[in-house]
């Protein structure tokens, strides 16, 4: 596999999207995409969070918006393209239930491979 797609939060997507990127630098075939509930992603993040973030924006292949700003059901819309766009889900899910629980779900649903990191 050489494409990763990572949805840009805080926690796993951000650990991952480093991971992709630092193994770009050994992998120069290796491509990072970020999709990205909304520009303002990271209006109410701490400092050293939104440099990190903005740093990894920087180095990104690709990034996608699903909207400008945040309106309801963006982060839903962003989990959803995150699947549609990949033939393997990898995740990690403790809880059965919430966004990431929901995403896991569809991903199954859509026949993908799930390698949850939690299990």
């Amino acid at each position: 596999m050489t494409r990763f797609a990572a949805g840009g939060a805080l926690g796993f997507d951000t650990l991952a999207a480093l991971a992709v990127l630092q193994m770009k630098v050994l992998f120069a075939e290796l491509e990072l995409t970020l999709v990205l509930p909304c520009k303002t992603q990271d209006r109410y993040w701490r400092q050293a969070e939104k440099e990190l973030y903005r740093e990894i924006l920087s180095q990104a292949d690709h990034v996608t918006y699903v909207s400008e700003q945040y309106t309801r059901g963006c982060i839903q819309k962003r989990n959803r393209l995150l699947v549609e766009g990949s033939s393997v889900c990898v995740c990690y899910c403790a809880k059965n239930q919430g966004g990431t629980a929901y995403t896991v779900q569809y991903a199954r649903k859509k026949g993908h491979r799930v390698i949850n990191l939690a299990e």
